[in-house]
This record gives C-alpha cells, sequence and structure tokens, in this order.
C-alpha cells in the first residue's frame, strides 16, 4: 500500500468497550439465530469472529448497526444503545433518522461488494460523504483519491466496477467505507466471494487498517489472518459463544469438543 491516512476516530469516545453486547437475542419467526449473546470489543481492538455456516456470526455483525434488530438484551456501540434509547429504564426504538446519524460511525464491508455499477471507483467512494454529510465535491474527491491511493487502487478512479476485479471491488468498498471516517469498522467475510489469488491484497488492506488503530470486528474463515493480527478470537456455533480468548490460544489449543471439530476441518 502506497500511502497513509490515520484513523483518528478509532479509539472512539466513550472510555469504555467499543462494543459491548448482553443477552442479546435475535430469531426470524421461529428460528432463533442469537441465543443470549455475551462480549466486549475494546477499542483498536481486532475482534475475529469464527464458526460454521449459519451459527449467527453475519447476523450479530447485523445487530450491531441495526441492519437486524435485537428482540433482546442491550448492544452498545461507543457507549451509545444501538436501535434504542433509554428512560426510566425502559427501551424505547430510534426513529430511523436517529439510527441513520448512529450509523454513520459504523462502516462495514460484505461479502459481495455492493458498488454502485453506474458509478465510478471514486465516485462510490464520494457518495455517502456528499449524501450523508453534506460535503462538497471537491472535499469528497480529494479523500476518496486518497483513500483510493491508500488501498493500492490510484490508477482505477475511473473505472466502473464491473472493469474491476473481485479483489479490487472489495478493496473500493473498504475505502468506501473508510469515507465516513467511522470508529467501528465490521467485516462479514470479506474474502470468501474472491478467488485465491485475490485474497491477499484485501487482507493486505485490512491488516494496515489494524496497525492504523482501527476498531475491527472480522467475520472471517481467513485463520491465518485471524492468527497474525486478531487481538481476540470467538468461536460462535448455534447461536452461542463457545469458546474464546487470544487467537494463537483457540487455534492452537481449543478447548471445547466443537471448537476442536471445527478447527479440524478448517485448519
Amino acid at each position: 500500500m502506497t500511502s497513509k491516512m490515520t484513523t483518528t476516530k478509532a479509539a472512539g469516545t466513550s472510555g469504555g468497550p467499543m462494543v459491548k453486547a448482553e443477552g442479546v437475542h435475535k430469531s426470524f419467526g421461529a428460528a432463533h439465530i442469537l441465543k443470549g449473546i455475551d462480549l466486549e470489543v475494546a477499542p483498536r481492538e481486532v475482534f475475529c469472529l469464527i464458526g460454521p455456516s449459519g451459527s449467527g456470526k453475519s447476523t450479530f455483525l447485523r445487530c450491531i448497526n441495526h441492519l437486524e434488530k435485537v428482540n433482546a438484551g442491550r448492544l452498545s456501540v461507543d457507549g451509545e444503545l444501538v436501535g434504542y434509547r433509554e428512560h426510566n429504564g425502559k427501551l424505547y426504538e430510534l426513529r430511523d433518522k436517529e439510527v441513520a446519524a448512529r450509523r454513520r460511525d459504523i462502516g462495514m464491508v460484505f461479502q459481495r461488494f455492493n458498488l454502485f455499477p453506474h458509478m465510478t471507483a471514486v465516485e462510490n467512494i464520494m457518495e455517502a460523504p456528499i449524501q450523508v454529510k453534506g460535503e462538497s465535491k471537491s472535499a469528497a474527491r480529494e479523500r476518496a483519491v486518497k483513500l483510493l491511493d491508500r488501498v493500492g487502487l490510484s490508477d482505477k478512479a475511473g473505472n466502473y466496477p464491473s472493469q474491476l476485479s473481485g479483489g479490487q471491488q472489495q478493496r473500493v468498498a473498504i475505502a468506501r467505507a473508510l469515507a465516513m471516517e467511522p470508529k467501528l469498522m465490521l467485516f462479514d467475510e470479506p474474502t470468501s466471494a474472491l478467488d485465491p489469488e485475490l485474497v491477499g491484497d484485501v487482507l493486505d488492506v485490512m491488516k494496515d487498517l489494524a496497525a492504523d488503530g482501527m476498531t475491527m470486528i472480522v467475520v472471517t474463515h481467513e485463520m491465518g489472518f485471524a492468527r497474525e493480527v486478531g487481538d481476540s478470537l470467538v468461536f460462535m456455533d448455534d447461536g452461542v459463544v463457545v469458546e474464546s480468548g487470544h487467537p494463537r490460544e483457540v487455534l492452537g489449543n481449543p478447548q471445547h469438543e466443537r471448537t476442536k471439530s471445527f478447527l479440524s476441518k478448517v485448519l
């Protein structure tokens, strides 16, 4: 990567954990997906979530920025409840406008890149700062160009998504999320849709972000990344936290039979 832009907001402002989940439950109809998730993510921490498909990892990520509403429990980001306000001990759901305002501080990168196909790479990155934050086009373009340089794509500013490889599209998606200057970045299996030879460039951008102090929650199957970059690792299965600890300890010496069984298939 060619240049750096410091992620100055990554440490948070509340003085407490960046993310705190207390007894979080989520159901879709009769399907009970999250069954009482308790965890904390510290500012500047790289927090990795692993587990089999259907274990609730992606649903939990979507609850953090209120793309999904929790059914029970409490979830807060940088000291503020996600999707709710509290008054006299009761929780009241925020209006859509209030939810959107709080969501500005949370960047999310999906498995599929979700870029606007009719916009160039630089226009994709400029869009949210202009539309959501009211930035001028010149200021938004200046930051977008710097972010493209940061993710190693300074020569692709005028390219449309259809002209980019999957790995390049994912790096544009990361730059787009960073354009809002988030204090927290959520990654939902960001390399799972990529050809193997394209994975490394995306992971390099994420490693750069981690070194820069960005708080990150990463749902991943890249155990090497978790071992090398992660500060904490949680193994989830069937909607619960089965095991947690430092990535090298959990991956190298799992204590729970379900963790051992899963890792025997992926390592």
